[in-house]
């Protein structure tokens, strides 16, 4: 191997480390926005649709959570099985939403906290080799262990969710 593979191979890999410490970086930001956002709110305050049709801030915590929690299951998939079949998730008619959604706000959020923190010590720990490790998603070709926390990133940032408006 030549000088310029090594060094090609070890600027690649530092890159790929930079990108999924910057994966983790936003996760970890996103929790303390999330906690931010709901300090000092009551119940009735969180619960409140402010705008008719959207939902109300507790509803999205509840939201993030139940997708933290699907996304988590589908990175035990990924991690222990060979290129899994990943299914498609909508929050329409998911029950487990609704049942999150109908206790307090404070139970949510303590809930969220502690597995985003879970989830943030468990990625820490992945080689290079886990973050690629394949699934099969219907609607990404190359879906893999980094497009789907680099998703789920994204996800909690994207400005219809900061509006309550989680139309895909």
């Amino acid at each position: 191997m030549t000088s310029s593979s090594k060094t090609a191979m070890a600027d690649s890999a530092a890159a790929e480390r930079a990108a999924h410490e910057r994966i983790l970086a936003r996760l970890r930001d996103h929790a303390v926005e999330v906690r931010r956002l709901v300090a000092g709110l009551d119940e009735e305050s969180l619960s409140r649709h402010t705008v008719p049709g959207k939902w109300s801030l507790k509803e999205l915590l509840c939201h993030i959570t139940r997708v933290q929690r699907v996304f988590d299951a589908r990175l035990d998939a990924l991690l222990s099985e060979d290129n899994p079949q990943i299914a498609y998730y909508g929050p329409e008619g998911d029950i487990l939403f609704e049942e999150m959604a109908d206790r307090p706000a404070a139970e949510a959020l303590d809930e969220f906290l502690a597995e985003r923190e879970q989830l943030l010590v468990r990625l820490e720990k992945l080689s290079p080799a886990d973050w690629r490790r394949p699934g099969r998603h219907p609607e990404f070709a190359n879906y893999d262990v980094n497009l789907q926390m680099d998703y789920l990133a994204h996800h909690e940032r994207c400005p219809n969710v900061s509006r309550g408006d989680l139309t895909p």
